[in-house]
């Protein structure tokens, strides 16, 4: 398989797993946020990822995520399933669940915690290909897995059989924009960002999009995509500048959440939208009242309409 195997392109969010104030899985309201991500045209959705909680999943959970997932979608639009795991065996079992379920593909960051070397990533990687038949994209995610897979290692790893695609989040432009020139005729990559360079890049065919987390500003970010494809750079950047606000309010430049954890930021500015998006986990906490406001007053500050929160 190579990049041409898949059409995977544009804003692919990793959205958020609704869960109940008491922890359950909100299978009715992970239906009307998968409705409500259709509508506002993504791309695609990627189920299990850092902004879907993955580690807070029991491992039939994540299953019937997916599974439930892809009655919802039903091909509409491209699904992808994060597999992320401390062993390949165990992200084996999770890629099988996700192909099971009629996903398009997989998402894999390196085996967490454990920070493997170069030899062993490579691999972990052979090992999952070499037990599934679905599409994976590898996804660099320094600042969870402590690796950061230089452009070397991902040309490598790019020749594995079943990749398709890479999710690069490397907090280094320079390494990203070396990885994009170098491998963007063999798999598709993506985390470009949403600016007027970005645009620039992307309109060249460096880039096949982003990977973004939660999807809070809807069609803002895939018509961004949609807006380079057709030559419309001005209106692409001032789409991609409205994520800028988000992104500088919320996040750090290691994208964690300035206060809070971003998965109940997220959480929050969905919610405040009323898109179903539930609460966080234990052990992550929902944002304060003060914190509510802030988000609040983010959204409102680029012409969002928000709803009150009876339950913060």
């Amino acid at each position: 398989m190579n990049r041409n195997d898949v059409d995977w392109a544009g804003y692919i969010p990793a959205i958020t797993t609704p869960f109940a104030r008491n922890g359950d899985m909100d299978w009715a309201a992970l239906g009307a946020q998968l409705e409500w991500h259709v509508q506002q045209r993504m791309h695609g959705v990627v189920l299990a990822g850092t902004s879907g909680e993955w580690f807070s999943l029991s491992e039939a959970e994540r299953a019937q995520l997916f599974l439930e997932a892809g009655r919802t979608i039903d091909k509409r639009i491209t699904v992808l399933g994060g597999c992320n795991a401390y062993t390949a065996a165990e992200a084996i079992r999770h890629a099988r669940a996700a192909e099971r379920a009629g996903l398009d593909g997989i998402l894999l960051t390196p085996p967490p915690y454990i920070v493997p070397s170069r030899r062993e990533l490579v691999q972990f990687y052979t090992d999952v290909s070499d037990a599934t038949d679905i599409p994976i994209c590898i996804y660099n995610w320094p600042r969870g897995c402590v690796v950061d897979m230089d452009v070397e290692l991902l040309d490598e790893l790019a020749e594995i059989d079943h990749v398709v695609a890479i999710k690069n989040s490397t907090p280094n432009f320079a390494t990203f924009l070396q990885g994009a020139y170098a491998l963007r005729h063999k798999v598709r990559y993506f985390n470009m960002p949403t600016s007027a360079l970005g645009a620039d890049l992307a309109s060249l065919g460096i880039s096949d999009g982003l990977m973004g987390a939660g999807g809070v500003l809807g069609a803002d970010h895939s018509d961004f995509w949609r807006r380079v494809a057709a030559g419309d750079k001005a209106g692409a950047v001032a789409l991609g500048e409205r994520d800028r606000v988000i992104m500088k309010a919320w996040f750090n430049k290691d994208f964690a959440g300035n206060f809070g954890s971003a998965q109940a930021i997220l959480k929050t500015a969905l919610r405040l939208r009323g898109v179903p998006a539930g609460h966080v986990r234990r052990p992550l906490l929902e944002l304060t009242a003060v914190e509510v406001e802030q988000v609040r007053a983010t959204l409102e500050g680029l012409g969002l309409a928000t709803v009150a929160l009876a339950d913060t």
